[in-house]
C-alpha cells in the first residue's frame, strides 16, 4: 500500500497551528509529515491536535528557544528513533531527526541558511560537507534512506524564478548547487525530478515584493530517496495552496 510522506517547513510551528496548521493536515491524510523549522519546545506546543489524528510525535529542537528545529509526525510507531546525528554543533541547533521502519529510514533535516552573512555561510559549507560523509556511512547501515526537509538549496535554474539576478544569492551561489549535483549524482534521487523532470514548481517565497502571488520562487524543499527506492516513487508536488508558512508542502507517495 502507497506510503504518504508531507515534508514542510512552517516557519514557526505554535504560528502555523494558529493558521489552522491542523485542520490542513487532516484533510491530507498523510502517513508521515515531518515538519521543519518548528522553533518550540515540545513543551510549549498543544499536542491535543496532533494526537487526535492519530499520530505518534518525536522532536529535535534546539537549544536556542525560538530557533530551528524538526519534528516528525507518524501514524506508524518507528521501531527506532534517533535524534541528531552525534555532531554536537550542528545537533545543538535542532536540524536532523532520524526515524527507521522496517529495512528502511526517514531523516526529516533542516539544513543552515547561509543568508545572515559570511559566517553562516561558512557554517553552511562545513554542514553540507559534513553532511554528506555521515550519510554515506549511515548508508552502509541503512542503505533505504529518504531524506526531506529544507535543503536551503535551489538546484538547477529550474528551481528558482530568477537565476541570472540570483548568481550571487545564498541558496544559489555556485558552490552550494555543485554539492547538490555532486549529492543527487552520489546514491541520492531528487524524487520530484523523477516524476517531474522539467516542471516547474517552487516551495518558498520571500515575503517581500508580492512574490508568493507572483509565484516568484525558489525550490529549496526537497525529498531525496536513495537510488535502490527510486522507482518507487508514484508521485510528487507542491501544495502551493497550504499558506501557513513562508514555504509550502512537499507531498510525496511511494510505495514501500
Amino acid at each position: 500500500m502507497p506510503l504518504t510522506i508531507i515534508s514542510y517547513n512552517v516557519n514557526g510551528i505554535r504560528a502555523a497551528m494558529g493558521k489552522s496548521l491542523f485542520d490542513w493536515v487532516a484533510g491530507h491524510d498523510a502517513d508521515i509529515v515531518c515538519l521543519q523549522e518548528t522553533k518550540a519546545q515540545p513543551e510549549q506546543v498543544d499536542f491535543a491536535p496532533i494526537d487526535a489524528l492519530g499520530y505518534k510525535h518525536y522532536w529535535h529542537s534546539a537549544e536556542k528557544k525560538g530557533y530551528s528545529g524538526v519534528a516528525t509526525f507518524s501514524k506508524r510507531e518507528p521501531d527506532k528513533v534517533v535524534v541528531g546525528c552525534g555532531m554536537e554543533k550542528y545537533d545543538r541547533e535542532g536540524r536532523i531527526l532520524r526515524t527507521d521502519f522496517g529495512d528502511w529510514s526517514l531523516l526529516n533535516c533542516y539544513f543552515p541558511s547561509g543568508t545572515s552573512g559570511e559566517e553562516r555561510q561558512a557554517f553552511k559549507y562545513e554542514f553540507l560537507d559534513d553532511f554528506f560523509n555521515w550519510i554515506n556511512e549511515l548508508k552502509k547501515e541503512r542503505p533505504k534512506l529518504i531524506i526531506v526537509g529544507d535543503y536551503n538549496i535551489a538546484h538547477t535554474e529550474n528551481d528558482i524564478h530568477s537565476p541570472k539576478t540570483n548568481q550571487q544569492s545564498s541558496g544559489f551561489l555556485p558552490e552550494e548547487r555543485a554539492w547538490m549535483t555532486k549529492w543527487f549524482s552520489h546514491g541520492f534521487t531528487d524524487a520530484f525530478r523523477q516524476v517531474h523532470p522539467e516542471k516547474v514548481e517552487y516551495s518558498w517565497w520571500s515575503f517581500r515584493a508580492n512574490a508568493r502571488a507572483n509565484n516568484k520562487g525558489w525550490r529549496i524543499d526537497y525529498q531525496s530517496v536513495t537510488d535502490n527506492l527510486k522507482d518507487k516513487v508514484l508521485d510528487v508536488r507542491h501544495v502551493g495552496e497550504a499558506v501557513h508558512s513562508d514555504h509550502c508542502p512537499v507531498w510525496m507517495q511511494i510505495d514501500l
